[in-house]
C-alpha cells in the first residue's frame, strides 16, 4: 500500500480555476479558521493515506487543471442534520499539467503516479495550444 493517496473530483459549476477561487473566497467566512473546505458525504476510507500528503484534483470541464493539499478531515453537521466529511484544503491552489478525465459522480481515489504534474512556478497556464490539440496530446501522454 502506498503511503499517500490523492482525491479528484468534477469541479461542478465552475468552468475554469478562477470560478472555484472565486466560490471558496466566499465561502471563507463561514468556518471559523477561514480554511476552505469541500463537503462530501462519504469519509474517506483511505483518510491517513490521504492526509500523508495527498491533494484534492479538481476536474473542470472535462480536464484536470488544478489541485489542493488536503490539511484534514472534520465532521461537518447540514442543517438537515446528517454528518458529512468536510475536506479541510489549503487555500493556495496549485495549477496542474492538463489531463482528460472522463465525467463520474462523486469523488475517486488518484494514485501519485497517475496524478497530473504542476505547472512550473510563475505559470499560469500551459502554453496555448488549441483545445483538442491539447486533449489529444494529453491522451497519449506527451503533455
Amino acid at each position: 500500500m502506498s503511503d499517500s493517496i490523492n482525491l479528484i473530483k468534477l469541479c461542478v459549476g465552475a468552468e475554469q480555476v478562477q470560478d472555484l477561487l472565486d466560490w471558496q473566497a466566499e465561502t471563507r467566512l463561514r468556518w471559523p479558521d477561514g480554511l476552505p473546505r469541500h463537503i462530501t458525504r462519504m469519509w474517506p476510507k483511505r483518510a491517513t493515506e490521504l492526509l500523508n500528503g495527498g491533494s484534492l484534483y479538481w476536474v473542470f470541464k472535462g480536464e484536470v487543471l488544478a489541485r489542493q493539499r488536503v490539511l484534514r478531515l472534520e465532521e461537518a453537521q447540514g442543517s438537515d442534520g446528517i454528518l458529512r466529511c468536510a475536506i479541510v484544503l489549503d487555500p493556495e491552489v496549485i495549477l496542474t499539467r492538463t489531463a482528460p478525465r472522463r465525467p463520474f459522480q462523486g469523488w475517486r481515489y488518484l494514485k501519485p503516479e497517475e496524478a497530473p504534474a504542476d505547472l512550473p512556478d510563475g505559470h499560469q497556464a500551459e502554453d496555448d495550444l488549441p483545445d483538442d490539440l491539447s486533449r489529444a496530446l494529453a491522451e497519449i501522454g506527451v503533455l
